[in-house]
């Protein structure tokens, strides 16, 4: 698993995380590892996919929508 060292972190702002951390009954490294992770990776992110189904859903579906997708012969490089 990857390590990450923060350096310069002010004492303020270590203080601040070591108060969190107790507040929630963990240890300041798991406090940050749950703060990053909830930063990064938020339960409520945008799944384009879902959104996509979420829509179509409230006009009627898409089940007759008909996708033609344009074939085209693949030829190769001449070199003459």
């Amino acid at each position: 698993m990857p390590t990450v060292t923060v350096r310069n972190l002010p004492e303020e702002t270590h203080r601040a995380l070591r108060v969190r951390a107790a507040h929630h009954g963990r240890s300041t490294e798991a406090e940050i590892r749950v703060i990053l992770e909830e930063t990064v990776r938020p339960s409520k992110r945008l799944k384009i996919g879902s959104e996509i189904h979420r829509i179509a859903s409230e006009i009627g579906g898409m089940d007759d929508l008909q996708i033609f997708l344009g074939r085209s012969q693949i030829r190769g490089v001449d070199f003459e």
